[in-house]
């Protein structure tokens, strides 16, 4: 997103003095040894190699079109992480500067200017200070201006200062003072760092509400909306973009406002599909004098059937060849409800599937805490994890409930941490192996445990280790594929760089052996360290994990502040983050979304998928998304709400070995701890039959 690239760049231009000079008495007496990179051996774009100028390197040099878009691209193979300088010689005998964008992995941005040399022999040089990771880098210098590039001879990679690690110390004492409808003053004690402090990001979840300079300790801000509820954080930043852990969580509800206006009434509504025991349903957006629509309501006859914050929603539990007429209005932050919208009726089919489709509810299997993971057994039952009570239970199809234990080592982040994922060994039957993603005290990890004859360990063997966690965007979905490998979304730990870097564990899609090694068949194996372990990169908070009838793996991922994903994931695949959240921002070059929602319709975490129809359960959108793979399996139908508002915050959804789904809900999950209530249930959904 635009906004959030400015001040990313501006960061990173301003701050690169600042992490050299702090650096500097770490780094050894010895001068760093320069490495050239020729132009003509680059991938070149709308550029050709030229030779008709005397005083260049190597065999040529590059020629830039005389056009915007035109770039060179370097593979720089630093030895070491860190900040190095740049350094560009080329020649431009024109009077004009002709200005590149210089972008490292697609991610760092900094314009870099290239003025007049004088003739077209005479050679000058522009320098530039980014942050490296170990290994390959694509530096790629590309046009911004319709005269093109300069004259391109080479580039010269120079190790500067090592990487600076240490996260600044979390800000304390958050205090919320001027509470107004839609307005809150923040105030909080500053953080420490080894190098400095550059900014600070106001949270609501995981999402930003505001940033400030590192010098400012109190802030508002002004978009907040009437009689909403707000779990609120500040986390800091260093010039490296170490982000600290965040703040005491200040928790409020915005008071109403003195609206008394109701919204517009919904327009157009239409059926846009049914089924033996669904209605499909979608109208027109509301507007609202507060300009904000708190939600929608869908009425079958007088009965309130479903609550969205959609512009859907597909009415489940009806019964075939039956007549019905729905209606919806909409609702304002204040509650001031509009007219209901116009009627429509629609018949239900009589017609059957067998498996895939709109579900309906089947019955209610269980009441829990926070069912934050389900995995099935072989008898039918499951193992379910507890996240903010470190337990696992055991579940039979009856409902029965059986506390099995606390996994060992795990911590709450007092937010999206603690434990997660659950995966069961492919061959359980004789190694009775359970995988778990959890936080632990420094470090998010899989961790590997038993569960035999009713009794699950007591202790855990670490498998990976080393996952960077932090009160938000921790991840934590693993799942084995059809190929026998453990499969694991590791969230960016609100440092959006992670995303880019594949030396760090962040901001992806992992594969690993069962045993915790590499395999050596993943796409960055031979790049060594972390890198080995990646699938795929550039993920935000990657969650859900399914894989469909052609072996393809598809992934949910919660966006920023614009757009929530579902991805069809390709072997090494980058897919964009930070410079692009879903199909906004700079997407140029990066893999694109199969589908989006708005975040405040979707927050999708697990998903399943059967008969090629995949179901996404949302948190943000408290709804089941569903859809259906197309023929040629590269794209997916138009995603349609289930049960919105029916159970509040869905969090997985599991196809169960008797031909149905398992569903889970995780209300009041904001801020962990271990409540005394268990209000959340595990529900089984049928499919049309």
């Amino acid at each position: 997103m635009a906004p959030r690239t400015s001040w990313r760049t501006l960061l990173a231009c301003a701050s690169v003095a600042i992490i050299t000079m702090a650096a500097a008495p770490a780094v050894s007496s010895a001068a760093p040894t320069p490495v050239d990179y020729e132009s003509e051996a680059a991938t070149i774009s709308h550029g050709t190699v030229a030779s008709d100028h005397a005083g260049y390197s190597g065999t040529g040099f590059v020629d830039y079109e005389n056009a915007v878009g035109g770039y060179v691209e370097y593979d720089v193979n630093a030895a070491q992480a860190g900040t190095h300088s740049l350094t560009f010689r080329y020649a431009n005998a024109t009077t004009v500067d002709r200005p590149l964008s210089i972008t490292v992995d697609g991610g760092q941005v900094t314009n870099l200017s290239f003025p007049g040399t004088g003739d077209w022999t005479t050679w000058k040089t522009s320098t530039v200070s980014v942050t490296l990771t170990a290994g390959i880098n694509h530096i790629r210098a590309t046009a911004t201006t319709v005269n093109g590039g300069p004259n391109a001879d080479k580039l010269t990679d120079t190790f500067v200062a090592p990487v600076d690690t240490q996260p600044p110390t979390p800000p304390t004492n958050l205090a919320l003072s001027n509470l107004l409808p839609t307005a809150a003053t923040f105030s909080w004690q500053a953080a420490t760092d080894n190098v400095g402090i550059v900014r600070y990001e106001i949270n609501k979840g995981g999402n930003v509400l505001k940033t400030v300079d590192g010098k400012t300790l109190s802030a508002t801000v002004d978009n907040l909306t009437p009689n909403t509820a707000y779990d609120v954080s500040v986390g800091a930043y260093d010039a490296a973009g170490n982000p600290s852990q965040q703040s005491n969580v200040v928790t409020f509800t915005t008071p109403k406002s003195n609206d008394t206006t109701p919204p517009s009434v919904p327009a157009n509504l239409t059926v846009t599909g049914t089924s033996s025991s669904s209605v499909s349903l979608s109208w027109s957006a509301s507007t609202d004098n507060s300009g904000t629509i708190a939600g929608y309501d869908v009425y079958q006859g007088s009965t309130k059937v479903a609550t969205t914050t959609s512009l859907s929603s597909t009415v489940s539990d009806l019964t075939p060849n039956t007549s019905y007429t729905f209606t919806v209005k909409a609702r304002d932050p204040d509650g001031n409800s509009s007219a209901a919208s116009n009627p429509v009726t629609a018949k239900t089919t009589g017609g059957a599937t067998s498996g895939g489709g709109i579900p309906s509810f089947d019955k209610q299997i269980a009441t829990v805490d926070l069912g934050w993971s389900v995995a099935f057994l072989p008898d039918g039952s499951a193992l379910v994890t507890e996240r903010d009570r470190f337990e696992i239970d055991h579940i039979t199809t009856s409902g029965t409930k059986t506390v099995l234990g606390k996994v060992p080592g795990v911590v709450t982040t007092s937010g999206e941490g603690g434990l997660l994922g659950l995966a069961l060994s492919p061959t359980y039957s004789t190694d009775h192996y359970i995988y778990v993603y959890h936080t632990a005290s420094d470090d998010n990890r899989i961790v590997r445990m038993t569960y035999d004859n009713g009794t699950l360990s007591t202790t855990s063997t670490p498998i990976l280790t080393g996952l960077a966690k932090n009160r938000y965007h921790n991840g934590g979905r693993i799942k084995f594929g059809p190929d026998g490998k453990l499969y694991a979304t590791v969230g960016d730990a609100k440092n959006s760089d992670n995303a880019q870097n594949k030396q760090s564990l962040n901001g992806k899609v992992l594969r690993l052996n069962a045993d915790g090694s590499a395999p050596s068949d993943n796409p960055f194996y031979a790049s060594g360290g972390n890198a080995r372990y990646v699938y795929s990169y550039g993920h935000r908070n990657p969650q859900g994990l399914a894989w469909d009838s052609r072996g393809q793996l598809w992934e949910s991922e919660f966006g920023e502040s614009s757009q929530d994903e579902l991805n069809l994931i390709q072997k090494g695949g980058n897919y964009g983050w930070p410079s692009c959240e879903g199909t906004q921002g700079s997407c140029d070059g990066f893999i694109a979304p199969k589908t989006t929602w708005p975040t405040s319709q979707a927050g999708p975490s697990g998903i399943a998928i059967v008969n090629d129809w995949i179901y996404i359960a949302a948190v943000t959108g408290r709804q089941l998304w569903v859809t259906q793979i197309n023929a040629a399996g590269n794209g997916v139908s138009q995603p349609q709400a289930v049960f919105s508002g029916k159970w509040g915050r869905l969090r997985d959804v599991v196809p169960s070995p008797d031909g149905g789904l398992w569903l889970t809900s995780t209300n009041n999950d904001m801020n962990g701890g271990t409540p005394d209530t268990l209000d959340n249930v595990i529900v089984r959904l049928k499919f049309p039959s």
